[in-house]
């Protein structure tokens, strides 16, 4: 294994390496998939820990993991396994390279079995840093381009495959996240600091009591909202949105290390309100 991974804060690796020894011993025996598997390295970690590995990559000729196969898989097409046969999934650094990121994650929720973990960490789109390069020009950072088709066009081999493989194209926040796996049958377990992003908090006290204030009011005003809907179920809703809006670590992480729980299976998923829902013939 490679210990400039493990030995290097900065490294998501590193914290990815944290938390599977914390819970190492829930991993024993266990089947948990590597997607996108990369070069080997969470394989071979969760090896090492007793864990049963199923590696798969859009472009498995990175992988270089002796012993242990890397499939090809397009996730937006389908992983090539069974349904409900992992018991966790780990999706590092991946999820902001698709494009169809619902489907992702009802892939991923139709792989894991019932109450199985999903792990995704992705470069943060929800610290003030980010918030203002991309206000300022709708970039990843102030020091880059917004996506582009020279930057963030990763690889593209027709002899491979006829995918595409996009950079960070489809940076996603934490509420995009949130939402996206309430709505394939997931919730949020844990969300983890990493580490400190310094243009965030030269940012903080300039920024966070105008967001602190806008949050708060927000959630007032749509509390007041649709006196149909029962008020535990709005403040079940709003109140995990306003937390995660209002969180000073969730705006100074330097990176984002989600860990959801699958709930219950996509399919049987529902958020149908009539008192919200319009009909076709009713005017907007």
């Amino acid at each position: 294994m490679d210990n400039k991974h493990t030995q290097n804060p900065k490294d998501i690796k590193y914290h990815v390496t944290k938390y599977l020894h914390r819970i190492q011993d829930q991993l024993q025996g266990k089947t948990v998939i590597d997607l996108p598997a990369g070069s080997g390295f969470t394989s071979q970690l969760l090896l090492n820990m007793g864990a049963k590995v199923r590696a798969f990559d859009l472009f498995p000729e990175y992988f270089k993991l002796k012993g242990v196969s890397c499939e090809r898989a397009d996730v937006t097409q389908g992983i090539p396994v069974k349904n409900n046969i992992a018991d966790m999934l780990i999706c590092q650094e991946g999820i902001e390279h698709f494009s169809d990121q619902l489907q992702v994650f009802k892939e991923f929720n139709r792989v894991l079995k019932q109450n199985g973990t999903l792990i995704i960490t992705t470069p943060s789109y929800s610290n003030l840093a980010a918030k203002f390069s991309y206000i300022m020009f709708e970039s990843e950072t102030s020091s880059q381009m917004p996506p582009n088709e020279i930057n963030d066009i990763w690889m593209d081999d027709q002899s491979v495959s006829t995918e595409i493989y996009h950079g960070h194209i489809f940076l996603i926040g934490l509420q995009k996240l949130r939402i996206l796996a309430r709505l394939a049958g997931f919730n949020i377990k844990e969300i983890r600091y990493v580490r400190l992003s310094r243009g965030s908090l030269v940012l903080f006290p300039f920024l966070y009591p105008l967001i602190l204030i806008r949050s708060l009011l927000t959630y007032q005003k749509h509390m007041r909202k649709l006196p149909k809907i029962s008020e535990s179920k709005k403040k079940e809703v709003y109140q995990e949105q306003l937390r995660i809006n209002i969180n000073p670590k969730h705006l100074l992480n330097k990176h984002t290390f989600i860990v959801f729980e699958k709930e219950k299976d996509s399919k049987d998923v529902s958020f149908k309100y009539d008192e919200v829902l319009k009909s076709f013939d009713q005017e907007t």
